[in-house]
């Protein structure tokens, strides 16, 4: 596989976990019904322009919120165009809100500690001497054998 589309399917991976804790967060921010095409504005401006998923995406997850009673909706006459479609938190999606942001930073901090050692090992690494190996049997696998 070529590496843009690894980084690709990477990048949809993410994306596909992170994108409900994000529409919780903005409904959350917001106080107020949103409608789907204002919460991807929303992002949008958010991201400054560079929202790293496609737009549509957020649909079938906000509809998928919904079906888990995480958020409502009601459908509102708009006088420029189709009727829109306005979701909420519901009390259950206040309660997953601050349980997924908390998984949300236990999980990206263990990353970010892990990503920064790499990063300062890397370094040292590049800077230090390969070394020679010796032939010693490593103390692990010398305990094994007796």
């Amino acid at each position: 596989m070529p590496p843009d589309d690894s980084g690709r399917k990477f990048q949809k991976e993410l994306n596909s976990g992170a994108v409900s804790l994000v529409l919780l967060s903005v409904l959350q921010r917001n106080g107020e019904p949103m409608y789907g095409y204002e919460i991807a504005k929303y992002l949008e401006s958010a991201a400054q322009g560079a929202l790293p998923m496609n737009q549509a995406a957020i649909y079938p997850v906000l509809r998928s919120l919904e079906k888990q009673q995480l958020l409502r909706s009601r459908m509102v006459a708009s006088e420029s165009g189709p009727p829109r479609k306005y979701y909420q938190l519901t009390a259950a999606g206040r309660r997953a809100f601050d349980e997924w942001k908390s998984a949300w930073m236990k999980t990206t901090s263990f990353v970010n500690s892990l990503l920064e050692t790499s990063d300062v090992e890397s370094d040292a690494n590049a800077d230090a001497e390969v070394p020679r190996a010796t032939g010693a049997v490593p103390e692990t696998k010398e305990r094994h054998r007796r």
